[in-house]
């Protein structure tokens, strides 16, 4: 069975940072797509970043170009995502997801719990 478990989650000032963790239990781990989303309340759940197999390329939202960092430890098979420069518009529930194909922000089928992300002014 699948698990992609989340931590690292908390609150913190605007300014400050958190490092997400997501510690996957998947066969060939270095072989999937990984992503983060997030969702707010009372929004839709929107792409952060995510980081293809092979040569890692990395791809991420405009809203956290700059502040926000994704990278994998495939030995680990933990994804990471390195959060700088919070901001208040940054608080939401992330989740961690995998996928064998990615399509952009498509194509992930397997997904985390979630980690609350609080960010206070």
């Amino acid at each position: 069975q699948v698990q992609l478990v989340e931590s690292g989650g908390g609150s913190v000032q605007a300014g400050g940072s958190l490092r997400l963790s997501c510690a996957a239990s998947l066969d060939r781990y270095s072989s999937y797509c990984m992503g983060w989303f997030r969702q707010a309340p009372g929004k839709e759940r929107e792409g952060v970043a995510r980081i293809y197999n092979g040569e890692g390329k990395t791809y991420y939202a405009d809203s956290v170009k700059g502040r926000f960092t994704v990278s994998r430890d495939n030995a680990k098979k933990t994804l990471y995502l390195q959060m700088d420069s919070l901001k208040p518009e940054d608080t939401a529930m992330y989740y961690c997801a995998a996928g064998a194909y990615c399509f952009g922000w498509r194509g992930f089928t397997y997904w985390g719990q979630g980690a609350q992300v609080t960010v206070s002014s």
